[in-house]
């Protein structure tokens, strides 16, 4: 079985690799040269633990090749689009790159397609895919569009491949739905045969849903902040009830990443344009937003002046385990604090600190000593496991002054306090 996967970022290498581990021969095509040298050379371009021995494996194997040749489209009769699909200034999504993808397939097909959307798009996509390649087609010929939205989670990508909660296959027909379902036949879990719109909107109520878990533990642990209750407990004891769940209770300065914003801002894109209100997801976007504020009214509030002051900042990426600064809080953190005149030290293990931001007033360190050296306080960005479970015994010889704010409520508050920091939390106590 020949598959082709156009587009090879995070989604499109993670599916090729996939595919190919179950025993396709896949090939990956993107445009960029650069990063097609990279894969071909058993690289990956962005940061995923356990994925890149996946790709060697694979490439030796046979399985998986990479090429920037679009011709590819012809030799191949089961085609994935997983390019990007950015928000646009207005939250809408930006098709443009699926819309390129599409027409070339409708340019350059002279025998049947299946064609496997897996690229996070609005409802209704799976029809205007149809559209697109039947308009540039130069004869008739047949070919079908199937919604297959991605579920991954960065930094867990290998381990969702092979274990997902869910298959979401969304189809016009019974026939096209079984082969995109016969593609994953070694993989066990729930699948959900649906029509092309209800997957797509699968996709985006997931996203939507766990964002507004998120952004409802924020606002009330500016309310347990208040009342001196731990949001931490609370969240524990409601995740016993099996109708919550445990998962993404945690209260800190906020989502980011490249799924969780751009998905909720396209769902109101798509309300404004329906004429139906989202009243709720509006409100989930506002906390979040303003989130990383809550936490920096509390750093001014016990520093003062911030002109000067150094401050330690640990973590850039949007969560750990990746190198994604898509959204990320701590860029956010890191820019108000400049406003006010900060000198910032800056530490994540994988992480680099963007282009754009980097300025005299910040400097990025090697290590979590230099980074903490002479420092008057810490924020905490991101929960990478070195500072969770970091020497703070030690660190605290190496700051100037010894607060601590954990933009994550993840360190030991007690044990921290009994080192002698001045520790805060959000909601947490």
């Amino acid at each position: 079985m020949n598959i082709l996967v156009i587009g090879t970022g995070y989604v499109g290498a993670t599916t090729a690799i996939l595919l190919a581990k179950l025993g396709a021969n896949v090939t990956g095509l993107d445009l960029d040269e650069g990063k097609i040298r990279q894969l071909q050379d058993g690289i990956l371009t962005f940061y995923e633990p356990g994925l890149e021995p996946l790709l060697q494996e694979q490439l030796q194997e046979g399985h998986l090749t990479f090429t920037t040749n679009a011709m590819a489209v012809e030799q191949h009769e089961i085609i994935f689009i997983c390019v990007g699909t950015p928000s646009r200034y207005d939250g809408s999504t930006d098709l443009s790159a699926v819309r390129k993808v599409a027409e070339r397939i409708g340019q350059q097909m002279s025998s049947p397609k299946l064609v496997v959307i897996k690229s996070t798009v609005p409802p209704g996509t799976q029809k205007r895919v149809k559209r697109w390649i039947q308009e540039k087609q130069t004869k008739p010929i047949s070919f079908d569009v199937v919604s297959n939205p991605e579920f991954l989670r960065e930094g867990n990508a290998v381990y969702d491949a092979f274990h997902p909660d869910r298959i979401i296959i969304g189809s016009d027909t019974e026939a096209a739905g079984k082969q995109v379902h016969a593609l994953f036949n070694a993989i066990d879990c729930p699948v959900v045969l649906t029509n092309p719109q209800t997957a797509e909107m699968i996709k985006y109520a997931s996203n939507a849903f766990l964002a507004a878990k998120i952004s409802y533990m924020n606002e009330l642990a500016r309310l347990c902040d208040e009342i001196e209750v731990s949001v931490t407990t609370v969240a524990e004891g409601m995740g016993y009830d099996p109708r919550i769940g445990r998962s993404f209770l945690q209260a800190g300065i906020g989502y980011g990443g490249s799924c969780f914003p751009k998905d909720v801002r396209s769902l109101l894109s798509l309300g404004a344009e329906l004429d139906t209100e989202l009243g709720i997801l509006k409100r989930v976007v506002e906390v979040n937003h303003s989130q990383y504020r809550y936490l920096m009214k509390k750093v001014k509030r016990k520093l003062g002046l911030l002109r000067g002051k150094r401050i330690a900042i640990l973590g850039l990426s949007f969560k750990p385990e990746t190198d994604d600064l898509r959204e990320a809080p701590a860029l956010a953190v890191i820019s108000e604090l400049m406003e006010h005149g900060a000198l910032l030290k800056v530490h994540d293990p994988v992480a680099k600190l963007p282009r754009e931001m980097q300025f005299p007033s910040i400097k990025s360190f090697p290590t979590i000593e230099e980074t903490l050296l002479g420092a008057h306080a810490v924020i905490l960005c991101t929960e990478w496991k070195a500072y969770v479970e970091g020497d703070w015994e030690s660190w605290r010889r190496l700051l100037t002054e010894p607060y601590v704010f954990d933009g994550r409520n993840v360190l030991n508050a007690s044990r921290l306090k009994s080192l002698g920091y001045h520790y805060e939390g959000i909601g947490a106590r």
